[in-house]
């Protein structure tokens, strides 16, 4: 039996400060959030406010209207793009007879469905369930309302308190597990140390993960939808001249990302913490690109990251006429100190730019060093050539030196080496 498509009707109550084209898009982004989760829209409604109304969050004649407009589309649920406190989604749902969620609750049902990993399904699990908490009273009476009959004829305070402990209990319960996978991860990173690592960070639908696919040549899923990719995935990519780096594609950003789900995907997004360097990737093509921007610089501020490096990576320049791109290009370099790059995931020719610019943040992390080792270590020689940059080689008998760029990593295990003579150069 095909399950039903949700009927939504959309409201918007940005601050009246606010710019109007920027509310709008809000509005069209919302749009495109609910299209994501499997509903259909059928109607929207926008009240500019000084401040939300603490009944209805909107005005008590609009709330009104919002009733008929309901009535008037057949609508099943209503979704505000702002959050709404317990109180408001009782008063709102007492009033209209339909569901209502806010879009921190789409959010969170998006993660849900799009999660495919264990430890991905934890954390919005998670998410969830500290969303829910403090609005289980409007849930079960919704829940008694809508579904009337035997065992849901209002469950009463006993139901309620036996369901928050449960969820408590769950709560404290995948915090642990998460714990452990934190630590897993952990010991993970550790086992990479020497590896030039980076992070691909953005705004969701930005293109990281077609440009991830494009950098590395993995069979990734790539869908032109808000959070198509939720589960981070690590490649290795190739820069040329021997060099190759880890690159990891991390969970999209979004304005007004819910709190409790940034907080549960802190052990996912270490990645990024750890990386050495962060590939801010930007839709060059989006109209609110420098809103985007803004929110992927907080988010990233909120989670600690704002001190790691960071090149900005202009994506998606095959949408954009010839005149319009270099335009934007001329003001980026203009505003900007930090290195920008305008690439396109579909032309494998933008993308040497990038490679040559990582392949220079490694040779910079590299110490110049001679080194001097018997010829029957081959282990220790094919690290270099494995690991570093050979710049002279020089056998002499038993003896073999070598002048080279190597990670600090391979250093630290050269110094012990029997027979194995370091010296730094400048």
């Amino acid at each position: 039996m095909q399950t039903p498509v949700d009927q939504a009707v959309l409201v918007g109550a940005p601050d009246r400060q606010l710019d109007r084209r920027l509310a709008d898009e809000h509005l069209e982004e919302l749009a495109r959030l609910a299209d994501t989760a499997g509903g259909t829209v059928v109607g929207t409604m926008q009240q500019r406010l000084d401040r939300p109304n603490p009944r209805f969050y909107i005005g008590q004649g609009k709330a009104e209207e919002l009733k008929g407009l309901v009535r008037e589309r057949d609508a099943n649920l209503v979704i505000f793009d702002e959050e709404l406190t317990p109180a408001q989604g009782k008063n709102l749902e007492d009033l209209l007879d339909v569901r209502v969620m806010d879009r921190s609750e789409l959010i969170l049902d998006i993660f849900a469905t799009r999660a495919r990993s264990k430890e991905a399904r934890m954390q919005v699990e998670l998410a969830q369930l500290e969303y829910l908490l403090p609005r289980l009273k409007r849930m079960w009476s919704h829940l008694s309302r809508t579904r009337g009959g035997i065992g849901l004829r209002g469950p009463g305070e006993t139901q309620l308190e036996t369901d928050r402990r449960l969820i408590g209990t769950r709560i404290a319960d995948l915090k642990g597990k998460l714990r452990e996978v934190a630590k897993a991860r952990a010991v993970q990173r550790k086992s990479r140390q020497g590896e030039f690592r980076v992070a691909l960070v953005g705004y969701t639908n930005a293109g990281k993960s077609s440009l991830l696919r494009a950098l590395s040549g993995a069979d990734l899923f790539v869908e032109d939808r808000l959070f198509a990719t939720l589960d981070s995935a690590t490649r290795t990519v190739e820069l040329g001249s021997g060099y190759s780096a880890l690159l990891t594609d991390t969970v999209g950003f979004i304005r007004k990302l819910p709190h409790d789900l940034v907080a549960s995907f802190r052990s996912t997004l270490e990645e990024a913490r750890e990386a050495d360097v962060l590939l801010h990737v930007i839709d060059v093509s989006h109209p609110d690109r420098e809103e985007q921007r803004q929110v992927v610089r907080e988010v990233l501020e909120e989670l600690e990251l704002g001190e790691v490096e960071q090149i900005l990576v202009f994506n998606k320049t095959d949408r954009l006429e010839q005149p319009r791109l270099e335009a934007i290009q001329e003001r980026v370099r203009a505003l900007e100190s930090r290195p920008a790059l305008f690439v396109s995931a579909h032309r494998p020719d933008t993308l040497q730019p990038l490679k040559d610019t990582l392949k220079a943040r490694m040779r910079a992390r590299l110490d110049h060093v001679r080194i001097e080792l018997p010829a029957r270590d081959g282990e220790a020689l094919a690290s270099l050539y494995r690991e570093g940059e050979v710049l002279e080689r020089e056998d002499e008998g038993r003896t073999i030196r070598v002048r080279a760029r190597l990670p600090r990593p391979v250093l630290g295990r050269l110094h012990g080496r029997e027979g194995v003579r370091v010296e730094e150069l400048s």
